[in-house]
């Protein structure tokens, strides 16, 4: 057996062997497994994973936006008009958020930790100067003294009394720092020293500047991928006593920090969110990209706030069967000491008309009141997020309250935030290597069946040229007669002497 064909067989079973096992390797999803299966083990919540660090501190800048809803027409409200709002924001500021008291629990399964955020105006990106900037709004907590005295004429009669005295109305001027961070408000001075509960002062985000929501103990994922930064407990609590059925109360899913990987679309993401007293769902909207990552976006659906009629689950959520409000508004007074106050999307997004038509200088839209996460399906790495939510007063006639004899019911909007996130450029070139990686490995037995391609069509090559060349070598070769009479050998006998063919003409 010559060189050649020695060469061609080596190529040939080579060839058949790689074609084999690449193929055998894909259909098997052997290293996509395996490449799935490291993944679950290093994207878990202990010390010296790949994420621990980033989950305790994360990198990318967070920033929360403040858009206040002016009221331009305060004595034609109260004389039972329509409000019409004018919308002023945003006040940006830089959210810095880290897990503090870090420490892990049930023999390393599960882990405990605080969820501290503290805030830093960013000027650059604020329309105005919130020590300076004033909003006419409403004036919330008059309207959680009334709501607390509705049904008791002589203790609202005496408050009324007072309200007046002291120029409380149903409406205040404040400057856009005294709504977010606290002031002393007249009225809760005044009834402090009677009501211990009570605090003088109020503010939105009164006491929130460098806190926390409280104790949140987190599932590792080290027994189940799945439940990978899932919440156990809040505040010692299995589930809430807000609500009024037990689907209601509980806590499912994540605190929205974290989320495990290997991400399909038909999952029902779930949320707990201390804001809201409630887990929230999302559910797969669309493919996006950022930053060259690609990433699944999930959106809350129009279910999550709908009326009880639209989707029973709901029913929980009403605080008392006459208290059921309609699609698109939560009423949170449970775990807002009694105020009337509501959430809902900004602008009523995904809520009914009426709620919207209710105000003029409401226009909800996609865009700009979407709630969503961006995440990454292999990793579940949040890539660009933004959390949407509106705070407004329930606005009702009050017994003993003579300033809201005229008032039209209705769900008043006071101020909506935009808390959103993108992921920085270094976190994002460790994504994509991370991806580029699992991309190689689990495409491994794709590129041996390629080898395996290339040497089949090197085998055909080497085969055509063979079988040229033995058709040419039995073209240009023939023998003839040295002479007339065949030559006798004495000892061999009789031979041939072979020679090239010649042209008869020469």
């Amino acid at each position: 057996m010559t060189r050649r064909s020695y060469t061609i067989y080596a190529v040939g079973i080579t060839s058949a062997v790689l074609l084999t096992v690449g193929i055998g390797l894909f259909v098997g999803q052997v290293f996509t497994t395996l490449m799935q299966n490291r993944l679950k083990k290093e994207l878990i919540l202990v010390e010296g994973s790949r994420v621990f660090e980033s989950w305790k501190r994360p990198p990318p800048p967070v920033y929360m936006q403040y858009f206040f809803f002016n009221v331009t027409n305060p004595d034609e409200i109260a004389a039972g008009e329509k409000p019409v709002l004018n919308q002023v924001g945003p006040y940006t500021y830089r959210e810095y958020r880290y897990k503090d008291n870090v420490s892990m629990v049930e023999n390393g399964t599960k882990v405990s930790a605080y969820n501290t955020k503290s805030f830093v105006f960013l000027r650059e990106k604020s329309v105005g100067d919130p020590s300076v900037d004033n909003i006419t709004t409403v004036n919330i907590p008059a309207w959680a003294v009334m709501t607390k005295l509705k049904g008791n004429f002589w203790k609202a009669s005496m408050v009324s009394i007072w309200m007046n005295s002291l120029g409380s109305g149903i409406f205040t001027t404040l400057t856009v720092d005294e709504l977010l961070w606290g002031y002393e408000d007249p009225l809760l001075a005044r009834l402090a020293p009677s009501y211990p509960d009570v605090e003088p002062y109020f503010g939105l985000m009164y006491k929130k500047n460098g806190s926390n929501d409280g104790e949140f103990i987190y599932h590792t994922g080290e027994q189940n991928y799945m439940d990978y930064g899932r919440v156990e407990t809040w505040k010692g609590q299995r589930s809430l006593n807000f609500w009024t059925s037990n689907q209601s109360n509980s806590i499912n899913g994540s605190d929205g920090s974290a989320f495990h990987p290997m991400l399909e679309k038909n999952e029902r993401l779930y949320i707990f969110t201390p804001d809201l007293c409630r887990s929230i769902y999302m559910e797969f909207e669309k493919d996006v990209e950022v930053k060259g990552i690609p990433a699944y976006r999930f959106t809350p659906p129009r279910s999550v706030l709908a009326s009880k009629e639209e989707n029973p689950a709901n029913e929980g959520f009403c605080v008392t069967p006459q208290e059921c409000l309609g699609t698109g508004l939560l009423k949170v007074s449970p775990c807002r000491k009694g105020a009337p106050v509501v959430a809902s999307f900004p602008h009523f997004f995904l809520g009914d008309e009426k709620y919207v038509m209710d105000i003029d200088g409401m226009y909800p839209q996609r865009e700009h009141h979407q709630t969503f996460l961006d995440l990454n399906p292999t990793t579940g790495v949040i890539v660009r997020a933004s959390k949407r939510a509106q705070i407004n007063i329930l606005f009702s006639r009050i017994s003993g309250f003579p300033k809201t004899r005229q008032l039209k019911e209705m769900i008043f909007p006071v101020m909506f935030l935009n808390e959103s996130v993108v992921i920085d450029d270094a976190s994002a070139a460790r994504v994509q290597k991370l991806l580029l990686i699992v991309t190689l490995v689990s495409n491994f037995p794709l590129i041996i069946v390629g080898l395996g391609a290339i040497l089949l069509l090197v085998l055909i090559i080497l085969l055509v040229r063979a079988r040229n060349q033995q058709t040419t070598t039995a073209d240009d070769t023939s023998y003839s007669a040295v002479s007339d009479k065949e030559k006798e050998d004495p000892q061999n006998g009789t031979y041939i002497g072979l020679t090239a063919k010649s042209d008869p003409q020469d």
